[in-house]
């Protein structure tokens, strides 16, 4: 049976600590705006920064109990999502076991920066995460062949090692999803992401609202990424890469 057209929506959780943030997503979360349950991707406590962890995890625990939850890595520094040293496969492992220890489960995962590479991806397999780091667009900011990868639709990606990792790409900024409801908004699959911040600002807040709205309003089944992921369980099968971005300039 074909899976029908779907609408699902996450948020990059950047500044889960910040009262006022953290106040407007929480308002945002609860009130799921089109009958959209939006998927809180979190960037976990940096404790180089003296991020209260007890905090951190009674908000966490929240957005967990009121929707899909997901992990964010941010490689460098809180303000600095993509790795600049170290081995960053190991960072993501060492985040997806601190969330295991306090019994949360992350089902999801979308890399700081779009960054992703194949150990990376090796590492969200072996865990059972399913991935939404890929765009269906190129994001403008990123220098020529900074590793990302590109996926137009949901995607069982195909690893060295023969694993498969689940692929739900990202198709929708903010400004994107406003644009595309304007015009035509053909998309099998809308995945629409904004980050906390975008809430602290009125203007992109209320873009969000109504964008929220119309999008449950018009698409045939409004769901969640959690949803999504066991509907594409057998999702079309496609070599990392293929889709992967990383050649030499």
């Amino acid at each position: 049976m074909p899976v029908r057209p779907a609408a699902v929506v996450s948020c990059h959780v950047e500044r889960p600590l910040d009262a006022r943030v953290w106040g407007r997503f929480w308002d945002v979360l609860t009130a799921r705006r089109g009958n959209l349950a939006i998927a809180a991707l979190m960037r976990p406590p940096d404790p180089a920064a003296g991020e209260d962890e007890a905090l951190w995890l009674r908000r966490a625990r929240a957005a967990a109990a009121s929707g899909p939850f997901g992990l964010h890595t941010h490689w460098t520094s809180p303000e600095h999502a993509r790795p600049t040293g170290g081995e960053p496969a190991e960072r993501v492992a060492r985040e997806l076991g601190w969330l295991r220890e306090r019994e949360l489960q992350a089902t999801l995962f979308a890399g700081g920066g779009w960054y992703m590479d194949v150990v990376v991806a090796e590492t969200l397999a072996a865990a059972g995460v399913t991935d939404c780091t890929a765009t269906a667009f190129r994001p403008a900011y990123l220098p020529p062949n900074a590793p990302r990868i590109g996926v137009a639709a949901p995607a069982r990606l195909v690893l060295p090692s023969g694993a498969r990792l689940l692929e739900l790409p990202s198709t929708h900024s903010l400004g994107m999803l406003a644009r595309a409801l304007v015009r035509r908004l053909d998309a099998p699959v809308v995945h629409a992401y904004f980050h906390d911040t975008d809430l602290i600002h009125p203007v992109r807040r209320a873009t969000l609202l109504a964008a929220l709205t119309a999008l449950g309003r018009l698409r045939g089944a409004p769901t969640d990424l959690d949803t999504l992921r066991a509907a594409h369980a057998d999702a079309p099968e496609t070599p990392f890469e293929d889709v992967y971005e990383n050649a030499p300039a």
